[in-house]
């Protein structure tokens, strides 16, 4: 046998395609797993053949394949007869430290960096191969890239590091090495400037990095305006531990108001989501949110009326109002389910003559006008309300026959009793329960032939958000 001449019985099949140059039967090939080592009758492997006959597409595959298979050999043949060490081998722009750093063949990596591959070299995203590490939670390649000198703090092309990626992603280990080699907690991680590392650990609901992440990343991110706290990303995600992790560490539950997420608090963000978050909503309470009118006129929105009691119960404040105007527009659009929600805002001690505006009186149902006026001296209101109300009577008997009648003394009694009491006293019917009244008093007071008569559902409210449906 001739061993200076390729006889094509002795050559594998990966071989021959790439003696041919024929790349689209060799990719079939190594699809199919056929081994790139297999040498002919001269010891010539598939990347000889490449090599010699000048296919650069195939040697291109091979390289890639070679490096893939962290057959070390194979590269350090390569390398020696002169193989780009930084040349592109896919169609994103990985090279060949690219894919060992993503196959975590540290052999392979040392030999690459060794033959002078580029550590910063990044691909069409603008990923390096360290950024690639991080993403993948590839520990010892990232351990080997970091000793190597590789940047910690680079930034793909949507300005992400390879801290952000960890900490996403929940590379515990990663974010660990990456800080204790200067990683920046504080470098901004997206075009708008305000995305950090503790956002993507606090939206993912990883708590372990974002226990790592707090007491290393500055709080001007829940300060300034055009920053966004990461309470608003634990929410986001739905993530009730990382909240509370972040409240117990000091951030605020009434961070500032978010434009990036469309929301003017955290809790207006909780009931506003699509899904149920309840318990978030309870956490943000617990830490001290200060509730007010737009957090109710947003659950009126949302037809969370269970989660408008709660607040109501919590103390929501009914005075002063300094967005009346808003909580009226939803107030108007929920009037169809009245009874659910204003029985218990005017039992509360809300103003009834607060609701008689033109949009209350012009636009929602008789029922929902006449139980509202249950709660006035309807002989003595206010002369742009009167005017409203004949107007509105000139259609309705009932409305007219309401108008004509006289309040009982029984009833202004009531009115008078109910506005000496202090606010926090009509929050609940307990203070009422507990005067030293007999108990058809104590319900009179508490307006239960009124209810009884307009078959409002009882009046039980759950102590707990949570149990809220």
């Amino acid at each position: 046998m001739d061993f200076t001449e390729a006889y094509s019985d002795t050559c594998s099949t990966v071989g021959l395609a790439a003696r041919q140059g024929n790349v689209k039967l060799l990719r079939k090939l190594l699809k199919k797993g056929r081994s790139i080592d297999v040498a002919d009758n001269r010891g010539w492997m598939p990347i000889h053949e490449a090599a010699y006959h000048n296919s650069i597409e195939c040697l291109r595959i091979l390289i890639r394949a070679a490096v893939e298979n962290g057959q070390i050999d194979v590269v350090r043949l390569l390398l020696q007869h002169g193989a780009n060490v930084n040349g592109s081998h896919s169609m994103c722009g990985w090279n060949s430290l690219h894919q060992a750093s993503f196959q975590e063949n540290v052999e392979v990596m040392k030999l690459l960096l060794k033959r002078g591959a580029n550590k910063e070299c990044p691909d069409d995203f603008g990923i390096t191969p360290l950024f690639l590490a991080a993403q993948y939670g590839k520990l010892e390649s990232l351990n080997t890239l970091i000793s190597s000198g590789a940047n910690v703090n680079c930034q793909a092309l949507d300005k992400a590091t390879p801290l952000f990626i960890a900490s996403q992603e929940g590379h515990t280990k990663c974010v660990e090495l990456l800080l204790s080699s200067g990683a920046d907690p504080d470098l901004c991680c997206n075009e708008d400037g305000w995305q950090l590392p503790i956002h993507a650990a606090a939206q993912m609901g990883h708590t372990k990095i974002l226990d790592l992440l707090i007491p290393l990343t500055t709080r001007v991110c829940e300060s300034e305006r055009d920053k966004v706290s990461p309470v608003y990303s634990a929410i986001f995600g739905g993530q009730e531990k990382c909240l509370e992790l972040l409240l117990q560490s000091g951030y605020s539950p009434d961070a500032q108001m978010c434009p990036v997420f469309g929301f003017s608090s955290p809790l207006c963000m909780a009931f506003q989501k699509d899904c149920e978050f309840l318990g978030i909503v309870n956490i943000l309470l617990k830490y001290g949110a200060q509730l007010n009118e737009l957090h109710l006129a947003n659950c009126l929105q949302c037809e969370k009326f269970a989660v408008f009691r709660y607040f109501l119960k919590k103390g929501c404040p009914l005075t002063p109002w300094n967005h009346i105007t808003e909580f009226m527009k939803h107030a108007v659009k929920a009037q169809r389910r009245y009874k659910e929600w204003l029985p218990h805002l005017l039992l509360a001690g809300f103003d009834p003559l607060t609701l008689l505006c033109s949009s209350w009186i012009g636009s929602v149902s008789e029922d929902a006008l006449l139980f509202s006026l249950e709660f006035t001296n309807w002989k003595r209101l206010p002369p742009s309300a009167e005017k409203l109300l004949s107007a509105r009577a000139l259609n309705s008997w009932a409305l007219q026959q309401w108008i004509a009648s006289v309040p009982s003394l029984a009833h202004l009694c009531r009115l008078e009793i109910r506005s000496s009491l202090k606010a926090d006293h009509l929050h609940s019917d307990s203070f009422i329960r507990q005067l030293p009244l007999p108990r058809s008093l104590h319900n009179y007071l508490l307006y239960e032939e009124v209810l009884r008569k307009n078959e409002v559902p009882e009046l039980a409210v759950c102590e707990e958000v949570g149990d809220a449906t």
